[in-house]
């Protein structure tokens, strides 16, 4: 296996240690959903910043609309999506993963 690496330079004990410390898990996905989901801390561990900004900012919003009793149709709509987060879960991490390694073969 030595010797045929995909970026120069880098071995493949190399590449898979750089795969290792970057690689997200499914586990951590699901407890940053249970705890902090509210906050879109999980897409953001699965590299779907632009969801997560816009789930973030829906639910800032929508907690500081409560007020007018407005913003519970807001907190009403990030429920329905931790729910189908809870779902789609592993396929981001697997998608976030193989990105890694597409990175390590330019």
């Amino acid at each position: 296996m030595s010797g045929s690496s995909p970026h120069p330079g880098m071995s493949d004990t190399a590449a898979m240690m750089h795969y290792d410390a970057n690689k997200r898990s499914v586990l951590v996905g699901y407890i940053l959903w249970f705890f902090l989901g509210w906050f879109a801390v999980h897409r953001f561990y699965a590299g779907r910043t632009m969801s997560g900004l816009v789930m973030l900012a829906v639910s800032l919003v929508s907690w500081a609309l409560t007020a007018v009793a407005i913003g519970y149709l807001g907190l009403g709509l990030i429920g329905l999506w931790l729910l189908l987060d809870l779902f789609l879960i592993p396929g981001m991490i697997r998608s976030y993963n193989r990105e890694i390694i597409a990175s390590l073969g330019r």
